[in-house]
């Protein structure tokens, strides 16, 4: 596990949920254990967040606990916490394609979506030679099966819910990515012709945080992306965090806000992509 503060805060909080439980039910530690057919040492793992219980684990403790009823709840968050952290390795391990594949319906059924980015295009905005550098990049890097082609092919099909549907994109970048050379001079001015040419999409807002713009309130902050108001996701080095509990989600949602105040829009932004693409003759 990542030691996010965000996935550990979850963890301690599962474990206190299941120490007030059996607690309620008049148990100690050592009483529920040998109910549960569990060792002593497993109780006191589970409640101090040193592991997380399976859904078997999670069923002997409702039942003998006498909360039955609370089951389906309880398994539906142990799920939510099991699943904040996933590391790169493990969900490209099959190839980027597949990786790639498995965000499709997310991005199908959000109806708002909410980006800041602070060193990369995000990917509804990319252009195709932006996608194929990023994804050869961390093809290489990361030691995966050469499947660039059809990984390329799926994140630019994706791409339609720009411009068809109901979607709506509030997105924000910090003006450094604009001079960020992925791919080369070439593929970084390719990329900025699109980004002028999608910023003229009625579904599309960008914002741009230019670099002379005062950080007092705010400094740059991980990239996230926030899918309606159900879910956020924010990429690190070694994963991705997928936030879904309501309060951290409105943190998220009042960053983004903030970070919008800070950028420029309409014209003023299409200024700085330009004054970014002439740096490049």
């Amino acid at each position: 596990m990542p030691t996010s503060s965000s996935v550990q805060a979850a963890r301690e909080a599962f474990g206190t949920r299941l120490r007030e439980i059996r607690r309620e039910a008049g148990l100690t530690g050592t009483e529920l254990a040998r109910r549960a057919g569990r060792h002593q040492t497993k109780v006191s793992k589970l409640e101090h967040a040193i592991t997380l219980p399976d859904a078997d684990d999670l069923r002997a403790w409702c039942v003998h606990c006498d909360v039955a009823d609370q089951y389906p709840e309880l398994l539906a968050k142990l799920i939510a916490t099991e699943t904040m952290w996933t590391d790169w390795r493990r969900l490209e391990r099959a190839g980027l394609r597949q990786a790639n594949e498995a965000v499709v319906p997310l991005w199908e059924r959000t109806r708002h979506f909410r980006i800041y980015s602070s060193w990369l295009v995000p990917g509804p905005l990319q252009a195709e030679p932006y996608i194929r550098a990023l994804l050869a990049s961390t093809q290489a890097r990361r030691g995966l099966v050469d499947d660039i082609d059809e990984a390329t092919a799926v994140r630019v099909a994706k791409q339609h819910v720009i411009r068809e549907g109901d979607h709506r994109f509030a997105i924000v970048l910090e003006e450094s990515v604009l001079r960020t050379r992925i791919g080369g001079v070439g593929v970084l001015a390719e990329q900025l012709r699109h980004l002028l040419d999608v910023m003229a999409l009625p579904s599309v807002s960008l914002g741009i945080i230019p670099m002379d713009a005062d950080r007092s309130l705010l400094r740059p902050v991980e990239m996230f992306f926030m899918f309606d108001d159900d879910q956020v996701s924010a990429e690190f080095v070694s994963g991705w965090l997928r936030v879904t509990a309501p309060g951290e989600i409105a943190m998220y949602a009042h960053t983004f806000g903030l970070l919008a105040e800070l950028a420029v829009h309409g014209e003023r932004a299409r200024r700085l992509v330009n004054e970014a693409l002439t740096s490049l003759r």
